[in-house]
């Protein structure tokens, strides 16, 4: 029930998916501030009686939110960005058992300062992000159905300072030799089973309690590197893409950590849109059970690349 709760509520708050062209997504300009957002609503449904092909009735919701506020200046810049999105699917009906299921859940706040530098579109600049979820994740695929995430659990934080090159608006490179990354699982019980490379519980040997608690923060230094690009590919269609890589000095400096998103967005009419997203995601803190003979039985644990593709359409609103 909170689920729903949950969704309705972000629904109603975020009330409709990306609204894409040029002349449209011109921030007001107050001063040196530009500033501007987007709200985004996908929905599907389906519904069947008696429909002798099979299937089952299906209901799909999807909110986005995306806000920005810049500001340039003389000698700096001070780019800020908020990200969301929550979205369910029920598949069958409630009163035969069947539950809603998560499928996106997204909490994203970027902000980078930057200074100018002698050398053209170069910049001195801090960046610190922050990414995690709003809601509990579960593994679906398992009739037991185990808890695999919670909000803050896992919850990133990055500080670094670097360089950004800057040679168009629609185009970012910043680079930091020398990144803080804190990895938070503010839930005990994925603390305690070392979820998301956190130190796992101790347990004596013998008796198998527990002589010390899973820990609930990591600490990691290493170089950073993320990557933006906006670009009209042509008329009502948007392409943007984002890229981060991070190596731990400490640790497997060769493994690198990789979250790429890309979204092509299409306008069909003043609010209605087409788009198509991908995410790709390879944590080497993350282990993830594979079974590579398809005999239901799992033969491994291990760091595995993670792609999700969502392809829909919607309202949206652009202010």
């Amino acid at each position: 029930m909170k689920h729903v709760l949950l969704t309705a509520c972000l629904l109603s708050l975020m009330a409709t998916t990306y609204a894409q062209d040029e002349a449209a997504t011109e921030a007001a300009v107050e001063g040196p501030w530009k500033k501007g957002g987007i709200a985004g609503l996908n929905f599907s449904q389906t519904y069947l009686s008696n429909w002798q092909g099979g299937g089952n009735n299906a209901i799909n919701g999807t909110a986005i939110l995306s806000l920005y506020a810049n500001y340039a200046k003389d000698k700096w810049t001070w780019d800020n960005t908020f990200d969301a999105a929550y979205g369910q699917t029920l598949i069958g009906k409630l009163d035969d058992g069947a539950q809603f299921q998560k499928t996106d859940d997204k909490i994203e706040i970027n902000s980078k300062v930057g200074h100018t530098t002698p050398l053209l579109n170069v910049y001195w600049a801090g960046l610190a992000t922050f990414r995690t979820q709003w809601d509990a994740g579960y593994d679906y695929g398992t009739p037991t159905r185990p808890l695999i995430s919670d909000p803050f659990a896992p919850g990133y934080f990055l500080l670094g300072t670097g360089i950004d090159y800057k040679p168009s608006e629609g185009f970012s490179v910043y680079l930091s030799p020398l990144t803080a990354k804190v990895t938070i699982v503010d839930n005990q019980r994925l603390a305690n089973a070392g979820a998301f490379g956190v130190a796992a519980a101790e347990y004596d040997p013998v008796t198998v309690a527990m002589t010390a608690e899973g820990e609930n923060v990591r600490y990691e230094i290493g170089g950073y590197l993320k990557v933006a690009y906006q670009k009209d590919l042509m008329e009502n269609v948007k392409l943007t893409t984002k890229a981060d890589f991070f190596a731990n000095y400490l640790q497997n400096a060769g493994n690198i950590d990789v979250n790429w998103e890309t979204l092509i967005a299409m306008k069909i009419n003043k609010f209605l849109t087409a788009s198509l997203s991908t995410h790709l995601i390879y944590d080497d803190d993350i282990n993830i059970a594979v079974d590579r003979n398809d005999d239901g039985i799992n033969d491994g644990n291990g760091p595995r690349i993670q792609f999700k593709e969502v392809l829909s359409l919607g309202l949206s609103y652009q202010f």
